[in-house]
């Protein structure tokens, strides 16, 4: 067991350096290595490994089967305490698509895991959907009100 889970770390190791290299992820044998690597390292419950490929496979995947493998593996993150994947899936949860319409109040939820977490701008997403502004399943100026004064004098405000 240890042999293969390091086997794993220093594949996926190899693969993020390789990754900043556009001659590498422009070879298709080395990128579909690579994404190997990122897939076993994220099977081995490894948070930033599963931020890190379902950001790629969202963004970058190959058709719908791609998009919601890095969906699930965002939410995983997420709900391991990873805020740049809260605020993703709550940016994911208000767009809106031919497969699935915009979702105020989930993505309200994401955003504020994601400011639970410290993510930087989660606070202001959430003042645009709780405030006066926002859609009308989500306004709420008690907890607009809430938000405002946890974030302070947050200079984006």
């Amino acid at each position: 067991m240890f042999w293969w889970k390091w086997r794993a770390m220093l594949g996926y190791w190899v693969a993020r350096r390789l990754f900043n290299q556009r001659w590498a992820v422009e070879t298709d044998w080395l990128w579909e290595w690579m994404q190997g690597q990122f897939a076993r390292m994220a099977t081995y419950d490894d948070v930033q490994a599963k931020a890190f490929y379902g950001h790629l496979l969202l963004h970058k995947g190959q058709g719908m089967g791609a998009r919601n493998e890095g969906v699930r593996l965002l939410r995983l993150a997420a709900q391991a305490g990873d805020a740049r994947s809260a605020y993703q899936l709550g940016v994911y949860s208000l767009q809106e698509s031919i497969h699935q319409a915009g979702d105020p109040q989930q993505a309200a939820d994401w955003f504020e895991l994601a400011l639970q977490h410290g993510h930087p701008t989660a606070g202001i997403k959430l003042l645009e959907l709780y405030g006066e502004g926002g859609p009308e399943q989500t306004r709420d100026e008690k907890k607009a009100a809430r938000i405002r004064e946890q974030l302070g004098e947050h200079p984006l405000i």
